[in-house]
């Protein structure tokens, strides 16, 4: 099964799971089951959890693939200041609210709905007018793999066969520029956010960009 279909299946899913938690709330707690999924797997693989793992990524690209959405991710959504900013407000907002609804664990859960519900629209938002995978930048998860993630087989650049014809910036969903890399021989593509999805390896016509087990 390809990449897109994954993806597909885990939209599919993540929307479910949004419906029936409006009734059952205690599917809320779906969130932090994912989050310590996300931040667990960021410890060795870096950011490869946001590339279909994630039911919320998932659904951004096939939302980005829907409405053909090709603008740019905001430059300031990159930057490490603005990243933590975000998180310390969501992190803020999600300590009251469980401070609040204790011991309820269905009010605990129903906040978890709420959250969720929220900041996907918000996501929506900026697909809409910025990039599918906007919200992927200053997700709280993504910010913590971004900070603390190791990628025990990151992209790689072999300078001498890249001839820049920028294909693999084009397909790439959070916009890396794996070109600019290169210097001389073998070069680590060292952008943390990189997904590990392959889609620039797959589309480079010299072959110049693999992963160490292709090499």
């Amino acid at each position: 099964m390809d990449r897109a279909s994954r993806q597909l299946i885990n939209s599919f899913i993540f929307l479910a799971i949004i419906a029936a938690a409006w009734f059952f709330p205690l599917l809320g707690f779906f969130i932090p089951f994912c989050m310590l999924l996300g931040f667990a797997s960021g410890l060795f693989k870096g950011r490869k959890w946001c590339d279909w793992y994630c039911p919320r990524g998932s659904f951004y690209d096939v939302l980005g693939r829907a409405v053909n959405l090709r603008k740019n991710i905001p430059p300031e959504f990159k930057k490490t200041y603005f990243r933590l900013g975000v998180l310390a407000l969501l992190m803020a907002v999600m300590t009251v609210n469980l401070i609040l609804r204790w011991p309820s664990f269905e009010k605990i859960g129903s906040f978890f709905v709420i959250m969720l519900i929220a900041t996907t629209a918000l996501g929506i938002i900026l697909a809409l007018f910025s990039h599918a995978r906007s919200w992927c930048m200053i997700c709280p998860i993504g910010t913590i793999i971004n900070l603390t993630g190791r990628k025990g087989n990151p992209l790689r650049i072999n300078s001498d066969l890249c001839v820049e014809c920028k294909l693999c910036s084009n397909v790439c969903p959070v916009q890396i520029k794996p070109y600019r890399y290169k210097s001389n021989g073998l070069q680590v593509v060292s952008d943390k956010d990189c997904l590990s999805c392959g889609a620039c390896v797959n589309i480079c016509p010299e072959k110049a960009l693999f992963f160490r087990k292709y090499a």
